[in-house]
């Protein structure tokens, strides 16, 4: 990463995964809304959002730990991270992610959790080999192997996400109903009209609503 350049947001590399032009309308032309998913996210992330350490039976646990990695341009906050004790008296860490719901179909929290796990390893010197994933509706952690496919699948994404926002970009829409359906950015993306910037459907929407209300 260049000196002046600023670090990629890791949640943007699960916007990446999920969808290239959910990415860009988020981080590219700013655009933001809440649905019932986003929501809930939210209020699951309440209980880990304040920074704070505590050890338990030799097991030291940190939660909203700042993370970054120099290398891939990237920086974050990790919601867990405990730090289990290894047989040299160090201590390997292992990320641990809040997600809403239930286990997805895509990769797109694998890779949100592989880029802090290489932030960590980059910070600590520790190979980190695995994390887990915490989903709210099963109540349980799913352990992800932080192995090679998955590497490359999130350094790619860091790739494609700084080449987004030095291009400025915005991909044309690709409708896929099982996505489509539950992005909270649906009304702004407009699928169905593939290719055209949301930036200027909201500019050209609010231009025909005051000229409907008389306003010059």
């Amino acid at each position: 990463m260049a000196e002046d350049e600023e670090p990629v947001p890791i949640s943007a590399l699960q916007h990446v995964v999920f969808c290239l032009r959910q990415a860009a309308l988020i981080h590219v032309e700013r655009l933001w809304a809440e649905n019932r998913f986003t929501a809930e996210g939210q209020v699951l992330h309440l209980s880990i959002d304040e920074p704070g350490a505590r050890r338990r039976r030799g097991l030291r646990r940190v939660t909203a730990l700042p993370v970054a990695s120099r290398r891939l341009g990237l920086a974050g906050v990790a919601d867990v991270v405990e730090f289990h004790r290894d047989a040299d008296g160090g201590e390997t860490p292992f990320p641990i992610e809040f997600k809403r719901g239930k286990p997805k179909p895509h990769r797109a929290d694998d890779v949100q959790l592989c880029a802090q796990a290489l932030c960590l390893e980059e910070m600590t010197g520790r190979a980190v080999p695995e994390g887990a994933l915490f989903y709210g509706e099963t109540r349980r952690r799913l352990v992800v192997p932080i192995d090679a496919d998955l590497r490359r699948l999130t350094e790619d994404a860091a790739a494609a996400m700084r080449r987004l926002i030095a291009d400025r970009h915005t991909p044309p829409a690709v409708y896929k109903a099982g996505k489509c359906r539950v992005c909270s950015l649906n009304e702004l993306c407009r699928p169905q009209l593939s290719g055209r910037s949301a930036a200027a459907w909201r500019d050209r929407m609010v231009v025909e609503m005051l000229a409907a209300d008389g306003v010059p």
